[in-house]
């Protein structure tokens, strides 16, 4: 009876996006808004929705910047173990247009409904001081690639805090650790990157720019 009580209460990912999408406003949510609304999934959820405007393919200009300082924040105060968010003022007030918050909301939620099978409580490390202090180092380290002032290249960096934060909130460990190692990865490509713009300037990254439109099907 216990077992079947703590399933009921249990909501997915998936279901929990689409519930956010019932607390828009005819000005957007806001990230105070988003904030309150994670519940039990605390700043895992909150990494998954910040993390989107980034992630997925669909025009989001303006929101890498804000959104990776947000994001430099939540990890920090997830390194400590807080257990509650403390954000300044005019970034809790910083709004997601309602047409991109449905977009990419409904976009989140449908994606993890068909995976959420494949998702679930296992090698719970993510939740020791050890675990958090590294994905944080991690998720830091990507939200500072995400607001690289270079068109497209945000991409990889917000898909990884995305799925970092799937596995936060899930408390999903092989997941978190599948995303650490693919933000190693990201690393080095972005030092790649780095170094090339610093040695042959900024059109020696067309062809990666190209690539990274022609992966994510951009016209």
């Amino acid at each position: 009876m216990q077992r079947t009580t703590q399933a009921q209460q249990h909501q997915s990912l998936g279901k929990t996006l689409k519930d956010l999408l019932g607390t828009e406003n005819q000005r957007g949510l806001s990230i105070q808004e988003i904030t309150t609304a994670v519940g039990e999934k605390g700043f895992g959820l909150l990494l998954v929705v910040l993390s989107l405007p980034s992630a997925l393919p669909v025009p989001a200009p303006g929101y890498s910047t804000p959104f990776g300082i947000v994001i430099a924040l939540v990890a920090l105060q997830l390194s400590f173990s807080r257990r509650t968010l403390w954000l300044p003022r005019m970034l809790a007030n910083i709004r997601i247009k309602p047409k991109l918050a449905h977009s990419m909301l409904s976009s989140a939620s449908n994606f993890l409904l068909k995976i959420e099978h494949y998702i679930k409580p296992r090698q719970r490390w993510i939740r020791s001081r050890l675990g958090q202090l590294g994905l944080s180092i991690v998720i830091i380290i990507m939200a500072f690639l995400m607001m690289l002032p270079v068109p497209l290249t945000n991409t990889f960096p917000a898909i990884v805090i995305f799925i970092i934060g799937v596995g936060l909130a899930e408390e999903d460990g092989l997941l978190a650790l599948g995303a650490f190692f693919i933000g190693c990865f990201a690393l080095f490509l972005y030092a790649g990157i780095i170094y090339l713009v610093l040695t042959q300037g900024a059109e020696a990254i067309e062809p990666i720019r190209d690539l990274i439109k022609s992966f994510l099907s951009i016209s």
